[in-house]
């Protein structure tokens, strides 16, 4: 048997994780929005097919040998946080820009900044492994900036009103 890296399959289970993590989101704005219009058992309907999409990417992922040691998934995911907030968002910030794209202008640059928290926030974890202590996270629902404990003013990245944040369990 031949090694998975530079394998055909390694590229189909990397295309099948990325559509199958779109199609997770993509439901739960679905169901969000069901919801929000009423329709109940929609939103149910899409929040169990989000499920199965997770599903199917967590087995993805495994296949790929994408899941590892707690210390090792802290270290990619430092750096994959770092390549968005050094790499990526700029370029898109940039582009938006001149393009003129104010709603995705806004979109990214909160995410850049929130880019930056997530891997000061993976991190400290990292340098603490093995002692971190019991936290709460909260978790802007505008921007996405994500907080260890409750917050006590307005979002600092988009200036939310403490109340957008939301405990994560």
């Amino acid at each position: 048997m031949s090694s998975l890296n530079q394998s055909k399959t390694l590229k189909n289970l990397q295309e099948a994780f990325a559509g199958e993590s779109q199609a997770n989101r993509t439901y739960l704005a679905f169901a969000k929005k069901a919801e929000q219009d009423g329709h109940l058992q929609v939103a149910k309907l899409f929040r169990a097919a989000a499920e199965a999409e997770t599903v199917h990417a967590h087995a993805h992922l495994r296949a790929m040998e994408g899941v590892k040691s707690t210390a090792d998934n802290l270290k990619s995911a430092i750096d994959g946080e770092t390549h968005e907030f050094v790499s990526m968002y700029p370029k898109m910030i940039t582009e938006a820009t001149s393009e003129g794209f104010d709603q995705a202008l806004r979109s990214f640059t909160f995410a850049n900044a929130v880019e930056k928290v997530h891997a000061n926030l993976y991190q400290n974890a990292l340098d603490n492994l093995g002692n971190n202590r019991d936290t709460d996270y909260y978790v802007c629902q505008v921007c996405g900036n994500t907080l260890e404990g409750e917050p006590h003013e307005a979002c600092e990245v988009c200036g939310a009103a403490k109340v957008a944040f939301k405990k994560i369990d």
